[in-house]
């Protein structure tokens, strides 16, 4: 190597980067569910309040960055050794994001992934295998 501590340097800052991340999406985990517990809280004395419509930027709940439910859809993929459906793959996103696992949420999410697949079989990365009841099942294209 021409200049190993240059290499070095940059791993390094990777590495804080990539723990500043992760406290600042643990932070964000933790504020979401905060103010999941102040709306509940809320809809105690008032069960009509709706405490989204009071905040104006409040745009999307339990909005992903761009790409990421992309990047996480495929990671599903590659570590599954059987064909997927939607809700097996929104089921693993709750449970990686602590999301609550009401009905209302879960089909939310469903529905996203399910756009997202969509997405991948249109650019040729998935394919669509069989189906099991109203769930499509989805594989990576060998």
């Amino acid at each position: 190597m021409e200049r190993p501590n240059t290499i070095a340097g940059l791993q390094a800052k990777r590495r804080q980067l990539v723990k500043l991340r992760k406290d600042l999406e643990r932070d964000a985990r933790k504020v979401t569910c905060d103010l999941d517990h102040i709306d509940a809280c809320i809809r105690l004395f008032d069960p009509a309040a709706d405490t989204a419509a009071a905040i104006q930027r409040y745009a999307t709940k339990h909005r992903a960055r761009k790409g990421q439910m992309r990047r996480f859809v495929l990671d599903q993929f590659k570590g599954a050794t059987e064909p997927l459906t939607s809700v097996s793959i929104a089921e693993a996103w709750i449970a990686d994001r602590q999301l609550r696992t009401d009905h209302g949420t879960t089909v939310m999410i469903r529905k996203r992934v399910g756009a997202c697949l969509v997405v991948l079989r249109l650019a040729g990365i998935i394919i669509e295998v069989s189906q099991v009841g109203v769930h499509k099942m989805w594989r990576l294209v060998p």
